[in-house]
């Protein structure tokens, strides 16, 4: 998998804030070798691809055509996405596009059934579910460790990010937490209510409060700004035998007990009778690029011809409950889900 020819030809379409950095990864996998960037603005593509040796395009229509390409990652602005994915499928190339998979339910579900039709991989960019300490949460509900759970909680803020454009806070941000919360529970949302501001960012929406109903009973809560000066990035799981709590951005995750629900106590009892503190967890983790993670699995997909781990469904999904969360906030109702 080392050699050349072995390894997968990759592109990288909008080399800006985020789109740099998966050309970098394409270079440092065994998997992939990076052979062309292209992006709008020439000065942009032709920095990135001086870094890296490889030729820039500004138009994205021509490297496709040229470079005979396995693999592509669309990271261009949102209301760009259905064109450029289609573009890259239509050439024969299996595509990671960043999320949103696209700016209207109606445009990703295009892009699913065209990657479906040409048998191509489509796949993405929910970054976060590859977070060390977001897998292994998931594997520790999985395993039954928490008991039933009572309630999610993310939390994503900090100040403006100079990259963004052409959405709000909840289409921006909003789909990497409700996927979190779709992916570690393994639930749907019932129904959702949402309160949005525009506080300082005249055109969009730079705040959201979201509570959200799971079909098996589970509540959820989200928090997203862009109006806080420190950064902040949590998830918290809440159960019958304590709290979960993980940090993001320093990729850990820590386990605060319910001390009337451990040991033999709990396997004697038949129902939880109360709440006290315990021990505090804080489990060992090995950290390591979530991106990098990301791009391998999906690398991996293609060469072995398995299923992506973040399909299009569950990328048209978080694109679904955004735009629920979006017209909440607007319409000031609760907004019901069908399944």
């Amino acid at each position: 998998m080392n050699s050349a020819d072995t390894q997968l030809r990759a592109a990288v379409i909008g080399v800006g804030a985020m789109g740099q950095h998966h050309a970098r990864v394409y270079t440092e996998l065994a998997q992939t070798e990076l052979v062309a960037v292209a992006d709008s603005t020439p000065q942009t593509g032709q920095r990135i691809a001086a870094k890296f040796g490889v030729p820039a395009y500004s138009d994205y229509r021509q490297m496709l055509e040229r470079e005979r390409l396995n693999l592509v990652t669309v990271a261009v602005p949102t209301r760009l996405h259905r064109q450029v994915v289609e573009h890259a499928l239509e050439a024969g190339v299996h595509v990671l596009v960043e999320k949103p998979i696209a700016a209207t339910v109606e445009e990703g579900a295009a892009l699913i059934e065209r990657a479906s039709a040409l048998d191509l991989k489509l796949m993405v960019g929910h970054i976060v579910r590859f977070n060390p300490a977001i897998q292994a949460l998931k594997t520790h509900l999985e395993a039954g460790e928490l008991g039933r759970i009572f309630q999610i909680v993310c939390r994503r803020v900090g100040p403006f990010p100079a990259r963004v454009r052409d959405v709000g806070v909840v289409v921006d941000l909003a789909p990497h937490d409700l996927d979190v919360m779709r992916f570690v529970t393994g639930d749907e949302p019932a129904y959702l209510f949402a309160e949005t501001e525009q506080r300082i960012h005249t055109d969009h929406e730079d705040l959201v409060i979201a509570m959200l109903h799971f079909r098996s009973g589970i509540t959820g809560m989200l928090e997203i700004n862009w109006l806080t000066p420190q950064k902040v990035r949590e998830v918290l799981v809440l159960g019958e035998r304590g709290l979960f709590r993980v940090d993001s951005m320093t990729q850990t995750l820590t386990f605060h007990e319910n001390a009337q629900a451990n040991g033999d106590q709990w396997n004697a009892l038949s129902v939880l009778r109360g709440v006290s503190e315990g021990r505090m967890i804080r489990y060992p983790l090995k950290r390591y690029e979530p991106l990098k993670a990301e791009l391998g699995a999906f690398a991996d997909a293609i060469l072995e011809d398995t299923p992506v781990p973040v399909s299009g469904e569950d990328g048209l999904a978080a694109l679904r409950l955004a735009l629920a969360v979006v017209e909440s906030g607007k319409t000031h109702q609760i907004i019901e889900l069908s399944p």
